[in-house]
């Protein structure tokens, strides 16, 4: 009998041997070794071992009598045979010989490192785990910190009991494994010292999306049982995979997580881990480098490529060596099997009062009466149906987590424990809300949005909403273009999943609103500012060093995340055009910003770039843009320049974004106009001197060509893209591109909103129409038809 065996020993074909976790550190450490994919050593136990420990204790008929009496659905009679048959375990002898063999073993470890009681992980490894079809993942029990051969044996026994776990029991019922047919197999891997340094989990696919272009990692301070348990909010970082093989910078986007806790090695001999407090400072910063997020996302492209399948991986950075250990690999089970041909869309009918919101998870909606849950005590008070509140989940509530329509917790990041269960039971999620239990009324009714990107909401009460269907597998070719209008990069990852030639437009003020916030001169000008806005300022930049850094960087990421979703598609991003009153509402924007009467007519687009008082925030986005083109090579990115009034004015914009290194032709760089004043197709020729060619900002143009407010509802009745006088302008506009051999498509909301607006462009000879994500497919096959 082989009791004991090496991780460099094993490999993926020994999962019947050591289980899923230990074959693939074996795997990893003999086949990725060469390529720096740094490994901690150790041993395993067997299944063989594992089964001769039960035979010789009597506990194999006894278990499995039990547990083919029990009905899995039953929460208590669940709990107490959970119970029993673990008791039964802890109270069992090791057979003499595999006590040696693990005393040995373990001894060897300690040779090895040169320390007389070696600090180890005791891991748990099923045979039916990590396979590409089932996580298991938190099903049974880790240790961590456990040195001496006395508390290694005491590890070994509670893994091998936690195989009958409560949640354990109850996944494999509801994954179709036979009881008796599992085994444990316990791993028994070097520490990595991550309790001084920093750990998490990284996906090798965004896990919301399924896009498999990024590599999706979370970081947070200490050992990494706190992000997969959920307790902290971690930080988050995109790496883009053909950005990262080309070696370019590829950090594409980051999020800075609260990380207000950390678990770090335990003084007292009483435990061998406890949590403390992280320092307020430390909470601000990130809690790795960028050159670190890329070694990481490195490795995990090695590891995705050998295994050839998307994978989920845990990893530690050691802070006593400074070094970056994987320290878990598994195939990731759930956007990996979702169908690509399907498109399925969650869209809320109608909006209320926002009781709280949180990092969202599963791009769906959920409704039901809300059970704020403060332990598992409660478990009975949750039925089908109901909205599960409670500050954060762990394996043992899985029983009761089926039952719910939606989830919301206090705590968590995308990878902990509750993100990965709703993904797996196909509900939304919405975790990290950090005041959820406190904010939802118990039994009250709530609506809980994960379709709005990656800020998940919860609504008062039961709201409709619709499901939309498209099926992707067999598009017909369209007679034009079909690009899409994506102001906002949370859905970007999404949105690339329909059919399209690219975004006609990406709106930067959506960038600015969502991930910045501030108003670019009380970045550039903090002095001028009250003192409450100077406090959020140095707070929410810390990460970035310098407010003015902060806001390029948050620039350089949307645009990135955006041009990064459809490469090598064309992305077009239209330079900010916020109007006064507009970036008057962003914090800091009332000490900067004019009253206008008619801020639609006023000081906007074009007009701004060269003023004096906003040159410099203008700058900002120029510097941003070349970030994403020349240092990571994003060329896809194309940018547009929005109300131009004059020709003047069209020369003057040029002349600033060429002494702001951003000139036409060069890096292969297109320069865009809005064609959205009538001037511009009244004289398109002549601004066509100054661009590569015009996207219509349909929305505009008939609104100043009939001379009416689109937003006032007394007149709204006459708005309409498709009226003489604004095709006719169209028609100026397409004719003159056409002539100087220059682009031209659509942006504006017309195409989306008139199917026969958008024929009528097609037969007049336009490039492309960018629409709305949500019309894309019927418009698609509108056109194809002829």
């Amino acid at each position: 009998m082989q009791m004991i065996l090496n991780f460099n020993q094993v490999g993926m074909n020994d999962v019947e041997k050591v289980g899923g976790k230990n074959a693939s550190l074996g795997e990893m450490i003999q086949h990725l070794a060469k390529a720096d994919v740094l490994v901690p050593g150790g041993f395993a136990t067997t299944a063989e071992s594992f089964f001769h420990f039960l035979q010789t204790n009597n506990l194999q008929t006894k278990i499995n009598d039990l547990l083919a009496a029990l009905d899995v659905d039953d929460v208590n009679a669940l709990r107490e045979a959970g119970s029993t048959i673990r008791h039964w375990v802890l109270d069992a002898d090791f057979p003499e010989d595999f006590e040696q063999a693990i005393t040995t073993h373990y001894q060897t470890l300690c040779d090895e490192a040169g320390v007389a009681d070696l600090a180890v992980a005791v891991r748990s490894s099923a045979t039916a785990e990590d396979l590409p079809e089932a996580s298991f993942a938190g099903q049974q029990e880790t240790y961590l910190n456990v040195s001496g051969i006395a508390d290694v044996l005491v590890a070994v026994k509670k893994v091998f009991a936690s195989l009958y776990n409560d949640r354990a029991i109850s996944y494999r019922v509801h994954q179709g494994f036979a009881h008796a047919d599992v085994a444990l197999s316990a791993g028994i891997q070097r520490m990595v010292r991550s309790d001084c340094g920093a750990s998490g989990v990284m996906f090798t696919v965004d896990t919301e999306s399924g896009f498999s272009d990024v590599v999706f990692i979370t970081a947070s301070y200490g050992l990494g049982e706190m992000v997969v348990q959920g307790a902290v909010n971690p930080d988050e970082f995109y790496v883009h995979k053909p950005t990262l093989a080309k070696g370019k910078p590829a950090v594409i986007k980051r999020n800075v997580g609260s990380k207000k806790i950390k678990m770090i090695y335990s003084e007292s001999g009483d435990e061998p881990v406890t949590q403390v407090a992280v320092e307020s400072h430390e909470q601000q910063l990130f809690s790795l480098t960028d050159e670190e997020v890329m070694q990481l996302a490195r490795y995990a492209v090695l590891i995705e490529t050998h295994y050839e399948r998307p994978m989920d991986i845990e990893w530690g950075r050691d802070g006593i060596d400074g070094k970056l250990y994987i320290l878990q690999a598994r195939p990731e089970t759930v956007t990996s099997q979702q169908s690509a041909q399907v498109l399925e869309r969650f869209i809320l009918g109608e909006k209320s009062d926002v009781i709280v919101t949180g990092r969202s998870i599963g791009q769906r909606i959920g409704a039901g009466r809300a059970k704020v849950i403060a332990s598992l005590d409660q478990m009975d008070e949750i039925a089908q149906g109901d909205v599960l509140v409670t500050d954060m989940t762990d394996p043992d509530w899985e029983p009761i987590m089926k039952r719910a329509s939606a989830i919301v917790t206090n705590r968590g990041g995308r990878t902990c424990h509750a993100a990965i269960i709703a993904r797996e039971m196909g509900i939304p999620a919405v975790v990290g809300c950090n005041d959820a239990t406190a904010l939802i009324t118990h039994g009250t009714e709530v609506t809980v949005s994960c379709a709005e990107g990656e800020t998940g909401k919860v609504y008062q009460g039961i709201l409709p909403f619709d499901i939309h269907k498209a099926k992707l597998d067999a598009m017909p070719n369209a007679p034009i273009k079909i690009m899409m209008n994506v102001g906002n990069p949370d859905r970007a990852f999404d949105f690339q999943k329909l059919p399209n030639a690219g975004v006609g437009l990406a709106r930067l003020e959506f960038v600015i609103n969502r991930m910045i916030g501030f108003h670019p001169n009380a970045l550039l000008h903090p002095d001028l500012v009250d003192e409450d806005v100077r406090a959020q300022i140095q707070t929410k930049t810390a990460a970035y060093g310098k407010p003015r850094d902060f806001y390029v960087k948050r620039l350089a990421e949307g645009m990135a995340t955006l041009a990064a979703s459809f490469y090598p598609k064309p992305v077009i991003i239209r330079f900010s055009d916020f109007k006064s009153n507009e970036y008057s509402n962003l914090i800091g924007g009332k000490s900067f910003e004019p009253h206008e009467e008619n801020p639609m007519l006023g000081f906007r687009g074009a007009s701004r770039y060269a003023a004096a008082d906003f040159k410099d925030c203008f700058a900002m986005e120029c510097e941003a843009v070349k970030i994403v083109r020349e240092q990571m090579d994003l060329t896809n990115l194309e940018v547009m320049v929005p109300f131009v009034r004059t020709t003047m004015e069209a020369q003057r914009v040029i002349e600033v974004l060429k002494a702001n290194g951003l000139e036409r032709g060069k890096h292969g760089l297109r320069v865009i106009m809005m064609c959205e004043i009538p001037s511009n197709a009244l004289l398109a020729e002549d601004f066509l001197q100054y661009f590569d060619g015009f996207s219509i900002g349909s929305n505009d143009l008939t609104q100043l060509t009939l001379g009416l407010d689109r937003d006032s509802g007394l007149v709204a009745e006459a708005f309409d893209e498709r009226d003489p006088a604004v095709k006719q302008l169209l028609t100026l506009a397409i004719e003159a591109c056409k002539r100087q051999g220059k682009y031209i498509g659509i942006c504006g909301q017309g195409p989306s909103d008139h199917p026969d607006l958008a024929k009528w462009l097609a037969e007049k000879g336009i490039d492309s129409v960018s629409l709305n994500p949500d019309t894309v497919v019927e418009t698609w096959l509108m056109l194809a038809r002829g």
